[in-house]
């Protein structure tokens, strides 16, 4: 027994491992979720997935959460098999999604009703909401685990809770209309502001803007490697890169028509963006800032949120 049980085991991990840097990408138009192995520049696979899908969030453990806005569906997928484990429909306005496997907890925000849902991550049974500002879009988790965020769009401002007791903390005004946003290593929320064209840049213990910088048109998406931010602009087809040190805009970065969704490899090295015009993802050195490759999707590629099983 002990030893069909460690084989098991041993299976599992490779399982998990074999799908590290592997990116699911969640394709509005099309109805699928594109599977990619980054490694190999190559689509593994291509899974349905109705209702019009754009908010995701994969967890290390290889668990795949999706938002479909159009039929107001979150499900659960098995990220090794496809399988969908959980479905729930929510009513409102579902958009963004984030996790908290380490508490079972699942966060998605209603873009019409000012809140956050909370859902059992296994079930996806509702267990509670919080409150938000108007218009609530992309939600990030800190990685030290103790606060969780909502970029409210219409409110132009942040919202912050205490991710362990979900207390409310404090509303942080940012820039016009904030869509995405994610905490860099050190603890600072980065906010992408699409109607000021610049990113907050946010101390939410002082709950205070410490810098605004200037980017492309229509920022969406962040995310970090090393000493840098990246962020997708929307309507400048680019992806700007900013020091983490010096808070200053240090190059752009032309990618496909449209970019969004942004994710990290879990080596560090590369940065992953979702061409939602191209049909495509571009793989971007963070060192050398320049395009490795551009990987085919299913139509329309949105990618909101954490979606590399193994990136940042």
């Amino acid at each position: 027994m002990r030893r069909a049980l460690n084989a098991l085991l041993a299976f599992g991990l490779t399982a998990t491992m074999a799908m590290a840097d592997t990116a699911f990408v969640t394709c509005q138009s099309g109805d699928e979720l594109s599977v990619l192995d980054i490694d190999a520049g190559t689509e593994r696979a291509r899974w349905p997935l109705p209702g019009k899908p754009a908010g995701i969030a994969v967890t290390r453990a290889g668990r795949v959460y999706t938002v479909s806005a159009g039929s107001k569906h979150v499900r659960l997928k098995d990220g090794a098999t496809g399988e969908t484990l959980a479905e729930r429909a929510l009513e409102g306005g579902p958009t963004g999604i984030a996790a908290d496997p380490e508490r079972g907890r699942i966060f998605v925000s209603d873009w019409y009703n000012a809140r956050l849902w909370v859902l059992h991550a296994e079930t996806l049974e509702p267990l509670g909401e919080l409150a938000t500002g108007e218009s609530p879009a992309g939600i990030a988790l800190s990685r030290d685990g103790r606060f969780l965020a909502s970029a409210d769009k219409e409110a132009n401002q942040v919202s912050v809770f205490d991710a362990e007791t979900l207390a409310p903390l404090r509303q942080i005004p940012v820039g016009t209309r904030p869509f995405g946003l994610g905490f860099a290593p050190d603890g600072r929320l980065f906010v992408g502001n699409v109607g000021s064209n610049d990113v907050s840049v946010v101390d939410v213990e002082a709950a205070k803007v410490v810098a605004t910088i200037p980017v492309g048109e229509r920022p969406y998406g962040v995310s970090f490697t090393g000493s840098r931010a990246f962020v997708t602009n929307q309507y400048d087809n680019s992806l700007s890169v900013i020091d983490l040190q010096t808070l200053t805009h240090e190059a752009k970065i032309a990618v496909g028509e449209y970019p969004e969704g942004i994710d990290t490899t879990s080596d560090g090295d590369r940065i992953v963006v979702a061409n939602w015009f191209d049909n495509t993802v571009s793989v971007v050195d963070a060192k050398t800032l320049s395009v490795l490759s551009k990987i085919e999707t299913c139509d329309g590629p949105r990618a909101f949120g954490a979606f590399l099983l193994g990136g940042e």
